[in-house]
């Protein structure tokens, strides 16, 4: 297994220190923040540790960030078993650091059963072998990252990513509030959903603040420009697995008072809608 794909599932694998207490940490990459969607797939993974029946699966959570992480300190993970039924299970999860919440989130596990089916269409985009790698766009643009980024966003990433609608994201142009672009890992995985769940959410926090911003023309990286994930919900919708190519499309429907909404699909190559996210992010411009 490729070593960026190595650290990142050890990332997500917690140390158990109690029956309800997990401890994570984060990567020492020189962000002044921890990740949100490192944050979210964690705590899922901390939530899911404490069902038993192996065939109950997440098919929704809904979080809050409420704090920013300190990336140099564990982070401890707080499960409350809510509710343990036949079909549906119930946890809450708080992450702590220095005794203060800086994340809760509520999830849902249910076994899988048969029922009424329909969803939209997968959008007709360009496939992701016609599509520029992450990597292969950055090379593109690297004389436009700004030093202080520069180490951080060339390394190897965990998870290819090739956009429908290429962009240079550190000089942006105005453009309408869609994107799509295909995910999966880097290297095959192992055959465990709640892994899957869990790296599908990690992935899922990547684009979306900026899906909300293109309309703006700003660059995630603008001094002036600041950006959090304030909150976010997402639903599982059928199995899949993240080493097999999935289409991530996103939309941004509203922006205003300092903050954007951005809602996401996630598709499998064969057209199959297997997940649905929404996240509200604060985005503030600030005079320079």
């Amino acid at each position: 297994m490729r070593p960026e794909l190595k650290d990142l599932l050890e990332l997500l694998d917690l140390e158990q220190i109690e029956a309800n207490l997990f401890r994570g940490v984060s990567p020492s990459e020189g962000w002044q923040r921890v990740y949100g969607g490192q944050v979210l797939g964690q705590a899922l993974m901390a939530a899911s540790r404490t069902v038993a029946d192996a065939s109950s699966t997440a098919h929704s959570l809904h979080g809050y960030f409420l704090r920013p992480g300190d990336t140099t300190i564990p982070i401890i993970y707080k499960v409350d078993r809510i509710r343990d039924g036949k079909s549906f299970t119930t946890r809450r999860v708080v992450a702590l650091q220095k005794g203060r919440a800086i994340f809760n989130m509520a999830a849902s596990f249910q076994v899988a059963e048969a029922g009424l089916e329909h969803q939209f269409d997968m959008p007709q985009v360009k496939p992701p072998e016609a599509c520029q790698s992450y990597a292969q766009l950055r090379a593109r643009y690297a004389e436009d990252i700004p030093a202080d980024y520069k180490a951080s966003v060339t390394r190897p990433q965990p998870i290819d990513m090739r956009f429908a609608e290429p962009f240079n994201e550190f000089r942006p142009e105005k453009m309408p509030p869609f994107q799509h672009c295909w995910i999966k890992t880097v290297d095959t995985m192992p055959a465990d959903a709640r892994l899957h769940q869990c790296l599908l959410a990690y992935a899922s926090d990547m684009t979306l603040i900026d899906t909300a911003a293109r309309p703006h023309g700003v660059a995630w990286t603008d001094d002036n420009f600041q950006v959090a994930s304030l909150d976010h919900a997402m639903w599982f919708h059928r199995p899949f697995r993240t080493d097999e190519w999935l289409l991530y499309a996103q939309d941004s429907p509203f922006a205003g008072g300092g903050r954007g909404l951005s809602r996401g699909s996630f598709y499998s190559q064969s057209g199959q809608l297997i997940a649905s996210v929404a996240q509200e992010g604060l985005m503030r411009l600030h005079q320079a």
